[in-house]
């Protein structure tokens, strides 16, 4: 071989090592960029939740004669001011939904389902943002009303 061509391949693979340099320095510096961060967001007396996690959803149903009665525990920020408004991490409001019907946007809770026919029934809960994008969680039950 040449003195040109060893040259040339040399210089090559200089290149190639400063691209590999680059581009891991440039992964590391990205990944860091998306690694979990610290902020907490204050939320219902004191608990907190991560602006990054999903709110936590529980519900319990009484039947109390042709009313159901919502019991919804939930860390997410029960926010009446705000309903509609910005989206604001840990924040919002909560949608039912009785029976695959209408959507009805709650900021007070307990939520009592009133007039409702006899037999079975299935309400859907829903955690959404103020700005009723949802955050993800939700939860399906089935009752029966005597």
């Amino acid at each position: 071989m040449s003195n040109v061509t060893m040259e040339t391949k040399d210089k090559r693979g200089r290149r190639m090592k400063f691209l590999r340099f680059i581009l891991v320095g440039l992964f590391l510096i990205l990944s860091g960029c998306g690694a979990n961060s610290s902020e907490f967001v204050e939320v219902d007396g004191g608990d907190k939740v991560n602006k990054g996690s999903k709110p936590s959803l529980e519900i319990e149903i009484k039947v109390d004669g042709d009313k159901a009665i919502l019991y919804i525990e939930t860390d997410l920020q029960i926010s009446k001011e705000h309903y509609g408004s910005k989206k604001n991490p840990g924040e919002g409001h909560i949608h039912v939904y009785l029976d695959n019907g209408e959507k009805q946007g709650i900021t007070t809770i307990p939520h009592i389902l009133e007039n409702l026919s006899t037999g079975d029934h299935q309400v859907r809960v829903s955690l959404h943002n103020n700005d009723h994008t949802p955050y993800g969680v939700s939860k399906t039950l089935e009752f029966e009303v005597k």
